[in-house]
Parts: C-alpha cells; structure tokens; sequence
C-alpha cells in the first residue's frame, strides 16, 4: 500500500482497493493498522463540480514518516554536510553546490529528453524522475499538463535547503523547453511535488488575439 501511495499520491478506499486488487474492507484493515503506526494519514477533500452534499470525500496519503520510508538516502548527513558549507561560506555557496549537482543530473535527462517533441517531453521526464525514485506521474490539464512527483528522496534536506527544490524547478524548465511553475513541494508540507508545464505559447495566443480585436 506504502508503494501505491508513493506512486499515485492520496487514494480513496475504493481506488487503493481497485489498484491493489483487494476488497475494500481489507484495505480498511491495512490503513488502520499503517494510521496506528504513524505510516499513512487522513485527509477530507471535497469533490470538485456541482455536487455539494454528502460528507467531504476522504484520500488516504503518506505522512512525513510514511515518506522517510521510501528511497530517502543518508538524510542527516547530507543536511550537516550543507549546514557547515552555509556557515563556513556562506548562503552562496549552498546554491553553487545545487546547481552543480543539478547539471549533472539535467544532462543526464536531456540525453533522454532533449530530442524528443514538446509534447511528449513531460511524459518523458516522468519517466526520467520515476527511475531516479521520485514515483512520478503525468496528469493533463487544460492549459498544459502537470508532472507530479509523489516522493522525493531530498525531502528533508529541501526543507531547510529549498534552493535545491529552486534549482530543480529551473532545470525541468529547460528540460521541457518551457518556463514552468512549481504548485506544491513536499518539502513545503504538500502532499506531491507538482510542476505545471504549459504546452502552448501564451505570449503568441495574447499577442494574436490583440492583433485581432485592433
């Protein structure tokens, strides 16, 4: 269950249960029992649409310790080791040390990525993101699409680094070619990390329909 929700974010009952192929009554029985231990947490959401009766829908998502149980590597060290560079050097060279290592990652990906039409960079990226552990998805929105990612193994070292989060968000962005917005962080407190990526050139569709009312 622990994986399901590392990979698809907050699930209802009736969506773990359809995933994992069990009943909902035996699902019920494995979130009691992770909700006991500190692993999964409650949330109420109401329904999006017109309707507006009945209780608030409930999902089911990953705590900050359900999170730490995933692919989350040597978390303490990694925060004292960037504690020591912030005080010993300075803010600047926290942020030197992020894009160092986020170039390295970015070429990595763009070796996927980089050749591929617009259309199919984000799916790639998820892809991409997926393989290095941060259980990513692709969802379509009107505007673009969203590239969830529903773990991160930096998570606790982006809370009091959030430049790492920065400087991620602006790689993706030359990724996919776009200048794209980072939604929600689970270093932030939010359930998935989500970067909206538009697929359409807002600029030229304003600029054309000013040329048209004129």
């Amino acid at each position: 269950m622990v994986g399901s929700l590392l990979e698809h974010g907050p699930s209802t009952v009736a969506e773990l249960a359809e995933r994992l192929g069990l009943t909902e009554q035996g699902i019920r029985r494995h979130i009691d029992a992770a909700t006991h231990d500190g692993i999964i947490e409650a949330r109420e959401e109401r329904p999006v649409g017109r309707r507006a009766r009945g209780r608030p829908a409930k999902r089911f998502a990953l705590s900050e310790r359900g999170h730490a149980s995933g692919p989350t590597a040597y978390d303490a060290v990694a925060v004292d080791a960037l504690r020591y560079l912030r005080e010993s050097v300075g803010d600047d060279a926290v942020e030197d040390f992020a894009r160092r290592r986020m170039a390295e990652w970015e070429a990595r990906y763009a070796e996927r990525i980089a050749s591929l039409p617009l259309d199919q960079r984000p799916a790639a990226l998820a892809e991409a993101l997926a393989d290095d552990g941060y259980a990513s998805t692709v969802h379509d929105t009107t505007l673009g699409v969203q590239v969830c990612q529903h773990h991160c193994p930096v998570q606790h070292v982006a809370e009091e680094f959030p430049v790492l989060c920065e400087v991620e968000t602006e790689a993706i962005g030359r990724l996919v070619g776009r200048h794209v917005q980072r939604l929600a962080t689970i270093a932030r407190g939010d359930g998935v990390c989500t970067t909206h990526i538009p697929l359409t050139d807002i600029s030229n569709k304003q600029s054309t329909s000013g040329r048209t009312s004129s």
